[in-house]
C-alpha cells in the first residue's frame, strides 16, 4: 500500500537538494541554483546542476528529486530511499494502512473541491452578480489575462452560493467544510458560508494546486481581508501568496521580493516582477522566510515608508538573524512614505519600483539604522544601550563567522558616529587628493578592467567555469591575452582549483610576470572583490558587474550566433558553447544588473 503523499511532501520539503548531493559532488553556486560534475557519468566541465526541489544533468539527462537521487547514487530501491531520509529529517515513516490509504483520497478529494470552487467563483466574477468586482479590478489596473491568470473570482452574495454550484457536482456540504468553504452551524442549524459577498483570491500551493482562498469585502465591511481557516491542505504561517508564479519567475531569473499583501504581489507579476510573493496578512513567520530562501538565496523584503513598515523591517531582521549563512542572506527595501507597492506601480511606472529595489540595503547593512532606532543615541546612556544591543544582535547569528564579521561591522559604524573632527583640522574627505593619477583614456580603462577580470580569477579560480565561455571573447592587450590563454588551458577542474595551484600552472607556462602584473597595485588598485579575502559572492558579483562594462552587448550577439549554429549543426559542441553562453546571460543579469 503507498505512501501518504502528504507524507512524501513533507520530507522533500525537509530535504536540502544542494545538502544532500553535496555529501557526493563537489558543488558551487551558480546563479540561484548549484552545479557540479555529474555523479551519474563522466566528465570534466561541470554540467550537473542542484535546483531547491531536485537536479538535472544536461550532459546524461539524469533528473529527479530526493529520492531518486539516494536510489541513484546508492543503487537501493524506493521505500529504502524514504526511510534513510525520514531517519534524517526526524520524521517516523507511517506504516501503510487503508485509514491512511483513506485519508489521502479525501486530501486529493479536497483538491478537486478547492478547484471547483475556484473555477465556480471565476464564472461568477463574469456573470452581472460580479460586475461590481469586476469593475473593481479593472479600476485597480489589473488586465483579464491577469485576472485569469490569478483566477481570481467572486462568491456570491447568496447564502449557499457555493453549495448550490457544487452541489451539482457531488460535493457535499460535509466536504465543504473539510476544504474551509463552509462553517458547521450551530444547535443543529446547517452549515453556511465562510465566505460570503467577498472578492476571491485562490490560494496555491508550489505545485499551482489551490489549496485555500482570501477574501476582499467591497466597500464598507471588516475584516477588509480574510483568509480561509487552517485545513489538512492550508497551515497560514507556512503558506505565501503567488507562491507558484514566483517558483516560475525565480528560475527564470526574477528577483524574489516580498511584500505585504495579494494586490501588491499580484501588481508586481503583472509589471514585470514575476518573484513577488506575499505572506497572509501577517507578519512574516520563520517558515515563509525559509519558503522566500528556497526561491533565491538573496531576496529582498520590501517594507512601507513609514513608521509601521521601519517595525516590521526590524522584526524581520530579528527573526531572519539565527538563519543567516555567508550564502543565505537577504536585502531590505523601503517603499517612499504613503506608497505601497501597488500605488506606487499605478501611479509612477514599474521603473519606479525597480528604483526601490535596486536601493535595498543587505539586511546586516541595514541593522545598525534599525537598531538605532531603538535605543537612539543623543546620550551616553542611550549609546551605551546602543553597543550592547549591538553585540547582542550579532551574537544571534548561528553561523559564528558571520556573526563576528557582522558584529565588527556593526561597531564599526558604532565608533565611525562617535569620531569627531579635531579643531582647526580639515575633513579628509573634503580635502583635495595629493598625489597624482595617471590619466585614463578609454582604451586603457578597458585594458584596466580586462586586468581587474583576470585578477578576480587569479584569487578566485573557482569562477572560471561560469565565466570561460565569455573569457575568450573580451579584447584584451597582448601581454594580458598570453595569460589570459594559459588561464583557460589550466588542466585543473576549476571547481577545485585553489589559487596557488593556479599560479604554479602559469609559473609553467611562463606568464609569472603577466600574472604578477595583472595582481599588481599600481597604475591603479584593485577593486576588493579582487581580494583574497573576498568572499566567493562578492568575487562573482564583481567580475559580472566589470564584465558588464566592457562587453557592450556582444553577449548577446554571441547568444544569438550560439542558437543559429545549434539550430543548423545540432552536435554536443553547439549545445556546449550555447549552453555556456546562456549560463553566462543569466548570471549577468543575475550579478550584474542587466534587465531582462
Amino acid at each position: 500500500m503507498a505512501l501518504a503523499a502528504s507524507f512524501l511532501e513533507e520530507l522533500r520539503a525537509r530535504t536540502p537538494m544542494a545538502a544532500l548531493v553535496g555529501r557526493r559532488v563537489r558543488l558551487a553556486r551558480s546563479g540561484k541554483q548549484w552545479k557540479g560534475c555529474c555523479p551519474f557519468h563522466s566528465e570534466k566541465t561541470p554540467s550537473f546542476y542542484v535546483y531547491d526541489d531536485g537536479y538535472h544533468c544536461f550532459g546524461c539527462g539524469a533528473h529527479g528529486d530526493c529520492f531518486s537521487f539516494v536510489m541513484q547514487s546508492q543503487g537501493i530501491g524506493f521505500m529504502e530511499a524514504v526511510e534513510a531520509l525520514a531517519g534524517e529529517a526526524g520524521m517516523e515513516v507511517p506504516k501503510p494502512s487503508r485509514a491512511a490509504a483513506e485519508a489521502d483520497r479525501r486530501r486529493l478529494s479536497l483538491l478537486d473541491v478547492l478547484d471547483a470552487a475556484a473555477k465556480a467563483c471565476q464564472r461568477r466574477l463574469r456573470l452581472p452578480e460580479g460586475a461590481a468586482a469586476l469593475c473593481y479590478l479593472r479600476d485597480r489596473g489589473l488586465s483579464d489575462a491577469t485576472i485569469d491568470n490569478f483566477g481570481l473570482g467572486w462568491c456570491g452574495e447568496g447564502r449557499g452560493a457555493i453549495a448550490t454550484d457544487l452541489a451539482r457536482e457531488g460535493v457535499e456540504p460535509a466536504m465543504l467544510i473539510d476544504a474551509g468553504l463552509m462553517k458547521p452551524g450551530d444547535e443543529g442549524r446547517p452549515p453556511y458560508d465562510f465566505f460570503f459577498a467577498r472578492l476571491m483570491f485562490p490560494i496555491r500551493d508550489r505545485r499551482g494546486r489551490v489549496i485555500s482562498f482570501g477574501g476582499r469585502v467591497l466597500g464598507e465591511g471588516q475584516p477588509k481581508y480574510l483568509n480561509g481557516p487552517e485545513t489538512n491542505l492550508f497551515v497560514k504561517g507556512s503558506t505565501l501568496y503567488a507562491l507558484d508564479a514566483a517558483l516560475a519567475g525565480a528560475r527564470a531569473g526574477a528577483q524574489v521580493v516580498a511584500v505585504e499583501g495579494y494586490m501588491d504581489a499580484i501588481t508586481l507579476h503583472q509589471a514585470g516582477f514575476a518573484g513577488a510573493v506575499a505572506p497572509l496578512g501577517t507578519a512574516l513567520t520563520e517558515q515563509q522566510l525559509s519558503e522566500i530562501w528556497r526561491l533565491s538565496p538573496m531576496p529582498v523584503l520590501c517594507f512601507d515608508g513609514d513608521a509601521a513598515g521601519a517595525r516590521a523591517a526590524a522584526r524581520a531582521a530579528e527573526l531572519a538573524l539565527p538563519m543567516l549563512t555567508p550564502e543565505r542572506s537577504l536585502r531590505l527595501a523601503s517603499l517612499p512614505a504613503g506608497e505601497d507597492p501597488d500605488t506606487l506601480i499605478r501611479r509612477h511606472g514599474a521603473p519606479a519600483f525597480q528604483a526601490v529595489l535596486e536601493a535595498a540595503r543587505p539586511v546586516t547593512e541595514a541593522l545598525f539604522d534599525l537598531l538605532r532606532e531603538r535605543t537612539g543615541s543623543d546620550t551616553p546612556e542611550k549609546r551605551a544601550a546602543l553597543r550592547t544591543l549591538l553585540e547582542s544582535t550579532a551574537r544571534k547569528i548561528g553561523d559564528k563567522f558571520l556573526a563576528n564579521e557582522v558584529r565588527s561591522a556593526l561597531l564599526d559604524k558604532f565608533y565611525e558616529g562617535r569620531r569627531k573632527q579635531r579643531p582647526g583640522q580639515p575633513d579628509p574627505r573634503k580635502s583635495p587628493a595629493t598625489f597624482q593619477r595617471t590619466p585614463l583614456t578609454e582604451g586603457r580603462a578597458a585594458a584596466e578592467r580586462g586586468r581587474n577580470l583576470l585578477a578576480i580569477l587569479l584569487r578566485h579560480p573557482h569562477l572560471l567555469h561560469d565565466v570561460e565561455e565569455v573569457l575568450g571573447a573580451i579584447e584584451l592587450p597582448t601581454h594580458l591575452d598570453r595569460l589570459r590563454q594559459a588561464i583557460l588551458q589550466c588542466p585543473e577542474a576549476a571547481e577545485t582549483l585553489d589559487s596557488q595551484t593556479l599560479m604554479t600552472h602559469l609559473s609553467r607556462m611562463g606568464v609569472a610576470a603577466e600574472a604578477a602584473q595583472a595582481l599588481a597595485s599600481v597604475p591603479f588598485p584593485l577593486p576588493a572583490c579582487a581580494a583574497a579575502e573576498a568572499r566567493p559572492d562578492e568575487a562573482r558579483a564583481g567580475w559580472w558587474h566589470i564584465y558588464k562594462l566592457m562587453q557592450g552587448g556582444h553577449l548577446e550577439r554571441e547568444v544569438a550566433e550560439a542558437v543559429r549554429e545549434f539550430q543548423e549543426r545540432g552536435d554536443v559542441t553547439a549545445q556546449r558553447r550555447l549552453t555556456g553562453l546562456m549560463k553566462a546571460r543569466y548570471a549577468l543579469r543575475e550579478y550584474g544588473g542587466d534587465e531582462e
